[in-house]
């Protein structure tokens, strides 16, 4: 009787650790969730006359985890219309912080700047299970510590599954592995009744035609290995901008960029599909991002942030690398600084070039601030601007 009172106990002890335990993970497991489809706040900065959901150009995603905002630095003085695009793949982080960068700090003083941080937000709430992200990343700045998100290159699954054997591009009919069914950049121009990814690619495709856009700006990141990196990709429109950005980037501030066409062979992709397509010029960019390489090892905050790998290093030394790559890494503010100072050459060759289109911006760090003083110098702390956060 003794002997089964106190097996009674040890199996009332095992199943109560077991709940305890099994909590734990429920708790912690819910929170990783929460957090995933927490958007990171962002500060709306000077020039920042209006926040809109990208839903607005097309109402089949509202309501939707991939309907995101869109932000709009209007200088109320008529110049040229410019769509910066981060978060096309939640991967690529360096874009979507230039997108904040960008909305945080600009001052629009002629034509006005459309921005969307998180042009694949759905994919900011997933991670790619084979890579082992973590889901979040910290940046120090000169108040605290400044959190986002890092998601996958595809489209949630939890809005579009099962992936295809192979897949069709819309409307060249061109086929790809299954897979890029969900990848945004193969999605371009969309279409409004196509499966989700091709439904956000539909809105963004409408959002340039509705608010007539003269120029697309695409930031993207690479992995090291990659041959197309530290690269401006242009649409035939918009190689003469593209050609005296990168050469006026090399001469006035040392950071070199290379050119390259868009293929038109390879369908879907935003400085194809949107240059096809609309009215728009289109440049999309590329900087080198360690944790997109295969050769790295774990993928760590410190990794997103710092970019310093000793596997990759050793890649490099074996001349396996196509980038510029030792012990001091890729630092998010080199990759940062890439596309901030990018960005404003193109806005400045546009205005000079195309003086209708002119756009005027000042008060954004260019590489060498960024290197200098470091990114989380120049984000703001929400805290201090509980209206303007969203």
């Amino acid at each position: 009787m003794v002997g089964r009172e106190v097996d009674a106990r040890k199996r009332y002890a095992k199943a109560t650790i077991v709940l305890v335990i099994t909590l734990v993970f429920a708790f912690a497991a819910s929170k990783l969730i929460r957090s995933s489809y927490e958007v990171e706040p962002i500060v709306k900065g000077p020039s920042v006359t209006r926040v809109e959901k990208l839903s607005r150009y097309h109402s089949g995603i509202i309501g939707t985890p991939g309907d995101t905002d869109v932000y709009f630095l209007d200088s109320g003085k008529p110049g040229g219309t410019v769509l910066m695009l981060g978060g096309i793949h939640a991967t690529e982080v360096a874009g979507m912080l230039t997108s904040v960068l960008f909305i945080e700090n600009a001052q629009v003083n002629q034509g006005r700047l459309i921005i969307i941080p998180h042009s694949n937000n759905s994919a900011f709430a997933t991670q790619p299970a084979e890579d082992a992200f973590v889901p979040v990343f910290h940046i120090e700045t000169d108040w605290g510590e400044r959190w986002f998100r890092l998601g996958d290159r595809l489209t949630n699954p939890v809005l579009q599954w099962p992936d295809p054997d192979a897949y069709a591009h819309y409307p060249s009919g061109q086929i790809l592995s299954g897979s890029e069914v969900r990848n945004l950049n193969r999605a371009f121009p969309g279409r409004p009744d196509g499966l989700y990814t091709e439904q956000v690619a539909y809105a963004i495709t409408q959002l340039i035609l509705e608010e007539d856009c003269d120029l697309v700006i695409d930031m993207h990141e690479a992995s090291a290995m990659y041959p197309v990196v530290n690269v401006m990709v242009s649409h035939s429109n918009a190689m003469d901008i593209a050609g005296m950005a990168a050469m006026t980037m090399d001469f006035e501030e040392g950071v070199y960029i290379g050119v390259e066409a868009s293929p038109e062979g390879l369908r879907g992709l935003t400085h194809r599909e949107i240059g096809d397509h609309t009215q728009a010029k289109v440049i999309l960019m590329e900087t080198a991002n360690p944790i997109m390489d295969y050769v790295r090892g774990k993928a760590t905050e410190e990794l997103v942030v710092t970019g310093k790998d000793e596997f990759l290093v050793m890649a490099a030394e074996r001349g396996m690398v196509t980038v510029p790559y030792d012990e001091k890494g890729a630092p998010i503010e080199e990759r940062v600084g890439r596309h901030s100072s990018g960005v404003q050459q193109i806005l400045s060759m546009m205005s000079m070039m195309y003086p209708d289109s002119t756009i005027q911006v000042e008060g954004v760090p260019k590489h060498a601030d960024l290197k200098e003083h470091g990114l989380g110098h120049f984000l703001k702390n929400p805290s201090d601007f509980p209206q303007e956060a969203l």
